[in-house]
Order: C-alpha cells, then structure tokens, then sequence
C-alpha cells in the first residue's frame, strides 16, 4: 500500500503515544507522519481550526497527489471529519483507535455532560491536570506498566483548558465516503466500537488497555496495516466533496 499514514494523537497525550507504531510501520516499508498537536490548547476556542492546521502543516511537504490514511487515537477521532473536510490529497480511509466517534451529523461536543462534570470539578482557573492524573493508580498502573514508557508518555501530558473538552466539533457532511474502520482496544470504548459496527465499518479487537499502542506496537502497527491494506485511493481529493 502506497498511502502514507497519518497517526493523529489525542491532544491530551503527545505524539509519543503514536511513535513506538509508527516506527514498527516504517520497518514494514510503510511512509508515516505523526503530527505534533502539543500546544492546541494555548490559543483558546475554537481548539479545532489549529487541530486541522497542525495535521495540514505535518503533510504539506508530501506530493500532493499522495494519498493518505487518517489513523486516530482516543477524542482526536472527533477531529477525523473537518481533517478530511480540509484535505488536499487523497484521503484512503480512516481508522479510528480506540476512539471517540464524531456524531452521524450535526455538531460534536467532545465530552458528554456527565463527563464534563467530572472535569470541572478538577479544573484549577480554568486548567486541567494532566491526563492520567484524572484516575486512580490502579487504573494507570496497568495502561503504562513499563516505567520507562510511561515517564516518556506522561512528560508530554499538557494541562488542557476546561474549555477544550467544552467545545463541540462540525462534522461536515460526506467526510465519510472513503471506507472506515475501527480497532478497539477494551472498555469503556465497546459501545463505540458497536456504533462503528451499526455504521457498516470493519470493526477489529486487540484485547488490552487504552494505549495499548505504546504497550505493543508491533501487533497494533501489524492490525492496522492489515485493515488498510485493501482500500484504495479515492478518484479526487477527499475534502472537495465536503
């Protein structure tokens, strides 16, 4: 498959989340870009315009008629239909990752209410703590068991702004007319998986824990090479429907 991938992580973690994958899909011959998102949340809303400058930037310096594969991981799959609505190659398909799925039509909010209440209680000014600070050791002692890793993951953890999981996402019509598909990891994400099943997307299983792409990155990097490997590059640049 000629497509490059285009790993795009949830801007609560880093691209480091991304990276032990894209280097297992690099050794396979595969071109890969992961796009740095670190910073989103400085310049306050709408965060999702600098999402989709950011993943344009990191692509721009390919040919222009190389197509691409969207790979997104956790709430950066809500950004999935304004990064295809603005692209200017080719968009193969898009593979969601354990991840957030944007709304059928109409808006998207990134967070349901009774997730945001949970957040504003642990907003200080305004700022959120880092990301697996949110939970109890006994939940992010087993997503990160290697010391290593996570230290490497948990240093990249920015301290978004409440407002950010405040914002609702477009979701332009026709960002979904390549093919879709979905690789879950575990719960809580079973009921979104089963969305993507209602959808007619491809809908595989890797048993393991949400990042479980830095915990094996050589089966995640194998099942994603796998589902991509039979869609085809689309007639006309994916976004000129949109």
């Amino acid at each position: 498959m000629d497509a490059v991938f285009v790993m795009v992580h949830s801007p609560s973690v880093g691209p480091g989340t991304w990276q032990p994958v894209a280097d297992e899909l690099r050794a396979r011959g595969a071109t890969v870009v992961v796009p740095s998102l670190a910073g989103v949340g400085d310049a306050g809303p709408p965060f999702w315009p600098r999402v989709v400058e950011l993943v344009g930037a990191a692509v721009a310096g390919l040919p222009p008629d190389r197509s691409v594969v969207l790979v997104a991981h956790s709430n950066a799959g809500l950004f999935v239909p304004v990064i295809v609505a603005a692209a200017t190659r080719p968009v193969v398909g898009c593979l969601f990752v354990d991840a957030a799925l944007p709304a059928r039509q109409g808006p998207t909010p990134v967070v349901p209410p009774e997730a945001l209440a949970f957040l504003r209680a642990k907003a200080v000014d305004g700022i959120l703590p880092q990301w697996t600070t949110w939970y109890d050791e006994a939940e992010v002692a087993p997503m990160l068991p290697d010391a290593t890793v996570r230290a490497a993951v948990e240093a990249e953890q920015p301290r978004l702004p409440l407002s950010y999981y405040e914002q609702q996402i477009p979701v332009p019509a026709g960002w979904d007319a390549q093919p879709c598909g979905y690789l879950l990891f575990g719960p809580p994400y079973e009921q979104v998986a089963n969305e993507a099943a209602a959808r007619g997307w491809a809908v595989e299983r890797i048993a393991g824990r949400h990042l479980h792409q830095v915990v094996d990155p050589a089966g995640v990097a194998g099942r994603i090479a796998a589902m991509a490997a039979t869609w085809s590059p689309p007639s006309s640049p994916a976004g000129a429907a949109a």
